[in-house]
Order: structure tokens, then C-alpha cells, then sequence
């Protein structure tokens, strides 16, 4: 009882730091999950300002735990999924002021496989937020719905008992989507698993797909010639698969290679998906339908750059990412040929969260330096760079209409920006 109000003591100091006159982040605010609301990177209500300001302020600080899930936020609130000792974390934060609206913990047996230490216990996943429901998925691979505005537990499904555990190699990194009424996820082995389609109210299996096993992507959900469906890269091959009824609708072979993992998420642009895989290049890929029958061509393939955990964000017609070659290298390149328009200088760091806005690129680099860079195919063109953490920042960024959230290795921060806008 002691620790536990110890605990809380802690939390609220650290988050009651003084905002004062700073802009504050708005309650109509939107980030459901990994990489916004379409899982394509692009914050569609942030104006950059006129000019970008010298330095960002500090708003609040809460010590949430470690983790690489992205925060959420929702009608005033944030939520991040964090893991403190063996335990993982749900927190429930005020978007003004940090303060605690509510915590859930609950025990997470798990062993770090070989490699994998210097990333910790997870979370990978990142959390997603739908229909007044949060929906985590642990590092040993449960799946977990929360209710968003009281923090209740509604069901729990492990897939354990069938796959003898629910997670790869070094832990679930996949993050669910939702689709209406279906929360779809992959659970399994690297050897073997399934893609699983959920009912979001009770937890029920709507249906179950294929025995490949999960990667460490996470899957997209968008249309290809009218119909809806889940694109996912899972141990073995690209798939696109009917989100309704679970159909397998074409499948493009690409599996883990030795110790190359298939990481990155890959990126849907006008009818083509991006895919970037650790030492095996960049390439496009058209999923096409005549007759009734899918194919899927290759439109070109690079092998100048590839993506490691790194996942590449489209503006306009330019693909942005980060290049693991030369101790790491940000790039653009044309989404139309794969033609490499410029790489930024070589050993950048390890990894690089990207978001897309108006004009520009916001990179967060793993060293905790934000980069915003132009959104241009002429050259590597930095705008603006800020110092936003001390320890290592692998959780993406949220990037809010007047502030943007930065979670560090157990630190969740709100960075203010000005409202000034472009005319």
C-alpha cells in the first residue's frame, strides 16, 4: 500500500510541472495509434508556423516506463502502454496538465531473447484507440481491450495454447488495426501463427488466416480497387487479405532471411505498397485485379538504400526514410521509379520515427534530436532541429496542432510549439 501511494506521489510531481502561459495541446486532437489515423504518417490539423521557432518549451513530464508503443490521444486525453519492472502499464494522462487520470498494471512474464537485451522488455507494439476502446498488445504477443474512459478491463485473448507462444523471437512488435466491428492482429511464432480477426465488443474470433508466422511490421488497412483490405508483411510473404471475411486475396513472397528480420511497415501509395526490407533493398509492388484474379508486379526495386526498424512516410509523390546502410542515412526517393533523389549525411544514429505535414518531414532520430526537414526531392534540407530528450527515443512522436509528445526510454514529455501559421 505504502509503494503504491509512493508511486502515485511521484507521478504527479513529476507531471505538475508548470505549463504557464505556454500554447497547451487542444481536446480535439486526434492520434489513435502507430502512425495516425490512416497508419500512413501524415498529421492532417498541424500548420507548420511561419517561422520555426529556435527552441521548443516544456510543458509537462510523467515517468511512464520503458517501451517503444506510440502515445494516444483522444478528447483530451493521452494514453501510453509502458512496462515498469515485470509489469506493463496502461496510463490514462490529462493532455493539459499530465495529470494522472488513471493507471492499469498487470505482470507480463517474458524472457529477452539473445540480441535483444539492450532493447528491454517492451512493449513494441503500439497501443490503437477505437470506439471508446484501447486495445494493447503485450511483448509476450496477448491482446488486450481496455474501456478508454475508466480504464476497466473488457477481455484478454493469448493465442499461446495454439502456437505454444504468442510472439517471435524477441517479442511482439506488431501493432493491431481496427477495422469497424474487428480488431485484427497477428499472433504466433516465428515458425508458425495466424492473422486473426477479433470482435472488438467480446473478443470472439471473427475468422483466422494462413500458419505463416508474425514479423515485426504491423499491418495497414486500405482500398485496392474497391475493396477493403489488410495489407500485411508477416515472416513470409507480402499479403493483401479481404478484411471482412479473412480471404486471402493475393500474396507476394518475401520472408525473413537469416538474420535479416522484416520490420519496417510498409507504405500504400496510389495502388502501390512500398516495402523496404533490412540489407534486401527498397521496392513497389502493385497488387493488380483482371477478371476476378490478383497478380502482383513489381514496378522497380532498388538496392542503393534499405529500411531496418525504420518505416518510410510518402509526401507528395517522395518516399522519406532511413537508410541502415552507412551507420544510417536519411533519404528521399521518387515513389514512381525508385530513383534516389539525395541521402543526408552517414552514422545519422540507429533509427528514425518520421511524421508527414504540409511542406515538410519531422524526424525523430534515436539520439532524442527532432529533426524537421524540406519536404523536397533537391536535397537533404534540415529547417529546424530541437534537443527533446536526453535518453533514447525509439516510440514515434505525436505531433499535436501546438505541442508535440516525446516518450524517451521511461519518460512521456509535452514539447509546446507556436500557433503561428503559414498564410
Amino acid at each position: 500500500m505504502l509503494r503504491s501511494i509512493i508511486r502515485t506521489m511521484t507521478v504527479v510531481l513529476v507531471s505538475s510541472v508548470a505549463v504557464g502561459s505556454l500554447p497547451s495541446a487542444e481536446a480535439k486532437d486526434y492520434w489513435p495509434g502507430w502512425l495516425g489515423p490512416k497508419r500512413d504518417g501524415w498529421v492532417n490539423d498541424f500548420k507548420p508556423p511561419t517561422e520555426w521557432p529556435k527552441q521548443l518549451q516544456r510543458g509537462w513530464q510523467v515517468k511512464v516506463g520503458t517501451g517503444y508503443g506510440s502515445p494516444l490521444v483522444a478528447d483530451g486525453m493521452v494514453y501510453q502502454h509502458a512496462c515498469q519492472g515485470n509489469d506493463e502499464v496502461l496510463w490514462c494522462l490529462d493532455l493539459k496538465s499530465g495529470a494522472v487520470k488513471w493507471r492499469k498494471s498487470y505482470t507480463v512474464p517474458f524472457k529477452i531473447g539473445g540480441g535483444g537485451q539492450r532493447h528491454g522488455r517492451g512493449p513494441k507494439s503500439c497501443p490503437v484507440l477505437a470506439d471508446g476502446r484501447v486495445f494493447t498488445m503485450s511483448i509476450a504477443g496477448v491482446l488486450t481491450a481496455w474501456d478508454a474512459e475508466s480504464g476497466k478491463l473488457l477481455w484478454r485473448s493469448n493465442y499461446g495454447s495454439r502456437f505454444k507462444s504468442s510472439h517471435p523471437y524477441w517479442g511482439a512488435s506488431t501493432s493491431p488495426i481496427v477495422d469497424g466491428k474487428r480488431v485484427i492482429v497477428h499472433f504466433g511464432t516465428d515458425d508458425e501463427g495466424a492473422l486473426v480477426a477479433l470482435d472488438v465488443e467480446s473478443g470472439k474470433e471473427v475468422w483466422s488466416l494462413g500458419k505463416d508466422g508474425p514479423s515485426y511490421s504491423s499491418p495497414l488497412l486500405v482500398e485496392i480497387h474497391g475493396i477493403r483490405q489488410i495489407v500485411e508483411w508477416n515472416h513470409n510473404a507480402l499479403v493483401g487479405v479481404d478484411s471482412k471475411s479473412g480471404r486471402l486475396l493475393w500474396k507476394q513472397p518475401f520472408p525473413h532471411v537469416g538474420s535479416d528480420q522484416n520490420m519496417p511497415t510498409p507504405t500504400f501509395h496510389n495502388g502501390h505498397v512500398l516495402l523496404g526490407a533490412e540489407n534486401r533493398g527498397i521496392h513497389s509492388f502493385e497488387p493488380k485485379l483482371n477478371d476476378g484474379k490478383w497478380t502482383v508486379e513489381k514496378k522497380w526495386s532498388q538496392k542503393k538504400l534499405a529500411l531496418d526498424m525504420s518505416s518510410g512516410v510518402v509526401n507528395g509523390d517522395l518516399l522519406y526514410g532511413f537508410s541502415h546502410y552507412d551507420s544510417g542515412r536519411l533519404f528521399c526517393l521518387d515513389t514512381k521509379t525508385g530513383n534516389v533523389l539525395w541521402t543526408g549525411p552517414p552514422r545519422t544514429g540507429r533509427n528514425v520515427m518520421f511524421l508527414s505535414i504540409p511542406k515538410h518531414i519531422v524526424a525523430l532520430i534515436n539520439n532524442g534530436e527532432l529533426k524537421v526537414l524540406k519536404a523536397s526531392g533537391d536535397g537533404f534540407r534540415a529547417v529546424a532541429s530541437y534537443r527533446v530528450a536526453e535518453s533514447e527515443t525509439w516510440a514515434p512522436p505525436v505531433l499535436l496542432q501546438t505541442a508535440v509528445l516525446v516518450k524517451d526510454r521511461d519518460t512521456l514529455t509535452l514539447w509546446s510549439l507556436p500557433r503561428t501559421t503559414t498564410p
